[in-house]
């Protein structure tokens, strides 16, 4: 019998000490487990721009309106427009893949998983993400389509990332394009001014050097339907004689009400993702805002407090791309991206949908 007081591990301290080392092994295998779950990177983007241009100057011939006009509300001074029998979304979609992956030196037959944002898929169905996989090659990889609008290249980073970040893929595309021209009617002034043509694309791949894809805040509100949308061509209301002649079939948008929710749905949601991940504005090296209009993007960088110098910009001469804005930008300034690099990315769009992603850039571009 022991004496009363005496320590227990005076009896059994080989016991105990064994004990202690394979619980501190224990928390230790699960830190380092955690510290080194794979992140998705974006290793590659590229992208597809029609060669002919509508010009500002040119929808002065169209429609009651100036240069001048558009430039001060808009900040677009010129848009790409897709032209030429039979093509759609898939042809610029395809392109942009291709010299993706021409880019990061793979084979369409490695990819894993496509997806698509659009609003102008080629037909209802099938996905045009499906049309894209043939027209490259992609014969191992599985595709489908998002459609949250001017979000929606947001949305597919995001669920794309979700597959690397589980181990399930290696190599995920993650494509957004639109051919915007198909569904505006270029006598109403005050959609034709805004939407162009094109498409962007990135890799994703697993990395764990703790860059990539480091948080997201997606949101929406269908409340907002009302304000932007197609009136004609779904199940509610079916292709008609009477619904072309009333010209439903192209985009319907309320400005007023859409320019409120973006200000403050794109503002607060760059804010918030800042605020959650400790970032302060110094240490945000690049915001990159969906190009939907001039005034939307200095307000969000302006709410963020982030300098015109960290900000992409490239709406003067693409206009609103929808899907393809976001990428479209990382694909402009891919050269001035440093790996290591902080980068806000911030949509808002129909629905209502609008997001922030949050990713820690990969790779330094070789000069």
């Amino acid at each position: 019998m022991r004496k009363q007081g005496r320590p227990l591990q005076s009896y059994f301290p080989t016991i105990l000490q064994s004990s202690s080392v394979v619980t501190f092994a224990r928390i230790s295998n699960r830190l380092t487990a955690s510290m080194s779950k794979p992140t998705a990177a974006i290793t590659a983007v590229h992208g597809y721009l029609p060669p002919d241009l509508l010009t500002n100057f040119d929808l002065e011939k169209m429609v009651d309106t100036t240069d001048e006009w558009i430039r001060t509300r808009t900040g677009v001074q010129e848009r790409h427009i897709l032209k030429g029998e039979g093509l759609g979304t898939s042809d610029m979609g395809a392109e942009a893949v291709k010299g993706l992956l021409a880019k990061r030196g793979i084979d369409a037959s490695e990819i894993d998983l496509l997806i698509c944002a659009t609003v102008t898929p080629d037909h209802v169905f099938p996905a045009t993400a499906n049309i894209i996989s043939d027209k490259i090659g992609a014969t191992n990889a599985w595709s489908y389509d998002i459609n949250a609008a001017c979000s929606g290249f947001l949305y597919a980073l995001t669920t794309g990332s979700q597959f690397i970040e589980t181990g399930k893929y290696k190599k995920v595309v993650v494509v957004g394009a639109d051919k915007m021209s198909s569904i505006i009617d270029y006598t109403d002034r005050a959609t034709c001014i805004i939407f162009g043509d094109g498409a962007g694309a990135v890799l994703l791949e697993p990395t764990e050097e703790g860059t990539g894809i480091l948080d997201s805040i997606l949101k929406s509100d269908g409340s907002g339907r009302q304000y932007l949308h197609q009136k004609a061509g779904g199940s509610v209301k079916p292709a008609s004689h009477e619904t072309v002649d009333k010209k439903e079939h192209f985009v319907f948008q309320d400005g007023q009400p859409v320019f409120k929710a973006a200000v403050k749905g794109m503002a607060d949601v760059s804010a918030e993702i800042m605020e959650k991940n400790h970032l302060s504005a110094d240490d945000v090296a690049w915001l990159v805002p969906h190009q939907a209009n001039l005034r939307i993007i200095d307000a969000t960088a302006s709410r963020m407090g982030v300098g015109p110098e960290k900000v992409m910009v490239n709406i003067q001469r693409y206009g609103n791309t929808t899907a393809g804005t976001i990428p479209l930008c990382l694909w402009d300034w891919e050269k001035q991206l440093k790996k290591g690099d902080n980068i806000i990315l911030a949509a808002f769009g129909g629905g209502f949908t609008w997001g922030a992603v949050y990713v820690k850039w990969a790779y330094n571009t070789p000069a």
